[in-house]
């Protein structure tokens, strides 16, 4: 952090973030962990998967966060029919007998793509093109996409009847893969309390559009020691089983490590850790914090891991 500015910067963004939490916690209980890694991805311009079973408060919490970012949101709700042209738009014959572009529900700043997994893989990869080129095209035109522009996917752990899993490369596109947890009893209480009564939970618009737009370009200028560098590249390398830093559990319990994009995400992810902490520069620390959420849907765990009951999670863990 060279510049009077750039701190200054940092702390206005680590002052919004302790904000925008606030106003989030008056409406989802619980759910910190989530909350936290769902806007770090938005301020390092990611994207995120959440999966979790119905009814923990995935749609409320996007719907909530769009309001607090002041950020047009759209949900999309995926079925085995939905076409691609339903998420994009589509050319129609107008008046005037020339054809015009219909915008679809992609065209809007954060997308809650549900149950992801509910869709053919033609319909999956026309959502993922826009996460990717944060463009659509149609008719052979293409069409931006208003910035910023964040897609939340969920999807359902249970009930895998009838569903179109995505496959690792398209995993890939999400920065972070959480996954929610059944609220502890005393949450669950708040919880009933709250939406069984009579309950005015409006939430305040902390930023808007411009600022996220800043506070993502200012996370990319954070410095980053070579040493911290080194560490995260060093432990993506280590979850390749035939790469030249594989430990041998590692070529026991994978069957497939990580690509390049896990080591990029990794240092933008604790970069933005680093600066909602309060620091100016990340460090080992912040790499860690981040690294579960961004390797564990890049890693195939192998036939042995799976005997062992090993999770993505205890492997990862082993890495450190």
């Amino acid at each position: 952090m060279q510049h009077r500015s750039d701190v200054e910067a940092a702390d206005a963004l680590k002052h919004a973030y302790e904000q925008i939490r606030k106003e989030i916690g008056n409406v989802i209980v619980g759910q910190d962990e989530v909350v936290k890694f769902v806007l770090i991805s938005i301020f390092s311009n990611g994207h995120c998967l959440l999966v979790g079973v119905p009814g923990l408060a995935k749609t409320l919490l996007v719907q909530t966060v769009s309001q607090v970012l002041d950020l047009d949101f759209n949900r999309i709700q995926f079925t085995p029919d939905l076409m691609p042209s339903d998420i994009i738009g589509s050319e129609i014959l107008g008046e005037d007998r020339n054809f015009k572009f219909i915008p679809g529900p992609v065209f809007s700043n954060i997308i809650l793509a549900d149950e992801i997994n509910r869709t053919p893989p033609k319909t999956q990869a026309a959502l993922l093109e826009a996460m990717q080129e944060k463009a659509v095209t149609a008719a052979g035109v293409t069409h931006k996409l208003s910035q910023p522009f964040f897609v939340l996917a969920t999807q359902n752990p249970i009930e895998q009847e009838g569903t179109y899993p995505l496959p690792e490369a398209q995993l890939d596109r999400f920065m972070f893969k959480v996954s929610l947890n059944y609220p502890s009893f005393k949450e669950e209480l708040q919880i009933v309390k709250n939406t069984t009564s009579i309950l005015n939970q409006s939430v305040a618009k902390i930023l808007n559009a411009e600022q996220i737009i800043a506070f993502q370009q200012l996370v990319r200028n954070i410095p980053v020691a070579d040493n911290v560098l080194e560490y995260a590249v060093k432990l993506v390398a280590k979850t390749r089983p035939d790469g030249e830093f594989a430990a041998p559990q590692v070529k026991r319990l994978l069957n497939w490590g990580a690509g390049p994009r896990a080591s990029q995400f990794l240092i933008l992810g604790a970069k933005c850790h680093a600066v909602i902490h309060g620091k100016y520069s990340p460090d080992i620390e912040d790499v860690r914090a981040v690294a579960k959420p961004i390797l564990s849907h890049r890693i195939v765990r192998s036939y042995h891991a799976e005997a062992e009951g090993l999770s993505t999670d205890d492997i990862i863990e082993q890495l450190f």
